[in-house]
């Protein structure tokens, strides 16, 4: 069996060339290659074109590389996270690209197979797709996707044995074992190296051959960034409230149910084992416990999309990003909750991005919103300023297109029975005239 070069950090980085394709694991700064993107930091090189799912926390991970002024472009699904990449892109410092949470791992999983591209249905119809190739396939119309490949990847693992078989933990998996096959160089970063044979064949997940390099390096609180622990001081006002009831209500026993963030995150407190509800979260997590009692966080549990720590409930199964969003776009998630900006007649949903502000955080929005087989969505009804944020049609730009089911604001409750937004519902001590008067769009009534 081949021996895999074990190596410094500095000695890694130093491996990285100016106007490199890094491919840098990590959902935030869960399974992050920290101690590798640190050292690179340390180094004078650049132009580098930084690939993941985001760049990492301020002055964390691959926030360090943009702060030094060394990544000339970034592409990934998820920049709102960090202010500084915000501002690097509203500046013009680097430019970037967009792309849904599960096309971006999906290319970089074609790249590593060796596949030229795909056809998603994911963004059809919005602006991630212009300038792409569509086709309609099966009388549904799709994108046209690259593979993803890189010069180097920086991968985080748990354990590695000599050979450069990895182990991964929890929901550490994400992007790393897509990565650590779409790379000419891949390094990967782990907790401990132990001898050849010590790690059961059944429990590897990215076999040796992938490998070239080991890096030894133990994580700390301080390299978790936000993760590093819970809060749960949230307060949650009356009307939210209510809306989370009413969407918990549509849930039955055995769903697997994908929860947004803001309002749907809720909804996951209600929810007791005996009933049934299978949680998923998109980087990489089936059977989604509540937020953990003691206060732990990333060291010890599993990290949910919000990057919150949380527990594995019993039968719970962990995965990476690819397969996760496999799940979705396969039609395997039962019902997806999420928020809203607008939402229309036609069921369209625009969730991610407002005018003025730059386009950075998609996320797994659009995967979820056409792939899940119920989508309902929560939204205050109207702006503060009183504007219907339901309406005739969507002006913000377009999460999916004719995707809602239900939609679920703190005045009403609507559906699209034959395709027609319908109000069904009223929540208490709301009157049929205020619903009228503060929404834009047509409706028709089929109150109870």
């Amino acid at each position: 069996m081949k021996q895999v070069p074990q190596i410094t950090v500095e000695a890694a980085a130093a491996l990285v060339k100016d106007g490199d394709v890094l491919l840098g694991g990590g959902f935030g700064m869960t399974g992050n290659p920290v101690h590798l993107l640190h050292a690179l930091a340390k180094t004078q090189t650049k132009n580098l074109t930084f690939i993941g799912n985001n760049v990492g926390e301020p002055n964390l991970g691959g926030g360090k590389l943009l702060l030094n002024g060394q990544i000339r472009k970034m592409i990934g699904s998820f920049f709102t996270s960090n202010p500084d990449a915000v501002k690097a892109a509203q500046s013009g410092q680097v430019e970037y690209e967009l792309l849904p949470q599960g096309t971006l791992a999906e290319a970089i999983r074609a790249g590593g197979a060796g596949i030229g591209g795909f056809y998603t249905p994911t963004s059809a119809g919005t602006l991630i797709a212009k300038g792409r190739d569509t086709k309609i396939i099966n009388g549904q119309e799709q994108v046209f996707i690259e593979g993803i490949r890189g010069n180097v990847a920086f991968i985080r693992a748990w354990k590695a044995d000599t050979a450069g078989n990895l182990t991964y933990r929890m929901t550490e998996q994400n992007f790393n074992r897509a990565m650590a096959t779409a790379a000419d160089l891949v390094i990967a970063e782990v907790e401990e190296i132990v001898p050849v044979g010590e790690i059961d064949p059944n429990f590897i997940h990215t076999p040796g051959c992938f490998v070239d390099y080991l890096v030894e390096a133990k994580v700390s609180l301080e390299d978790l960034g936000s993760s590093a622990s819970v809060n749960r001081g949230k307060k949650v006002s009356e009307s939210r409230m209510q809306m989370t009831k009413r969407a918990f209500a549509e849930l039955k026993n055995g769903d697997v149910v994908n929860l947004g963030i803001g309002i749907p995150t809720l909804v996951a407190d209600l929810i007791k084992p005996e009933d049934g509800i299978i949680l998923h979260t998109e980087n990489g997590m089936l059977g989604v416990g509540p937020a953990p009692e003691d206060g732990g966080g990333a060291m010890d549990y599993p990290v949910n999309a919000g990057k919150i720590p949380v527990t594995a409930l019993k039968g719970s199964s962990y995965f990476d990003s690819a397969d996760s969003f496999a799940m979705i776009r396969g039609g395997h998630v039962d019902v997806a909750i999420m928020g809203g900006l607008e939402v229309d007649e036609k069921g369209n949903l625009a969730n991610w991005a407002v005018p003025g502000k730059p386009l950075l955080g998609v996320g797994g929005a659009m995967d979820l919103a056409s792939g899940a087989k119920k989508l309902i969505v929560t939204l205050t009804h109207a702006d503060p300023d009183g504007t219907s944020k339901v309406v005739p049609t969507c002006t913000l730009p377009l999460t999916a297109e004719g995707v809602v089911d239900l939609v679920i604001t703190d005045l009403a409750v609507f559906a699209y029975p034959e395709g027609k937004l319908t109000l069904i519902e009223l929540m208490p001590n709301v009157t049929l005239e205020e619903v009228r008067a503060k929404t834009a769009a047509q409706f028709i009534e089929k109150l109870s």
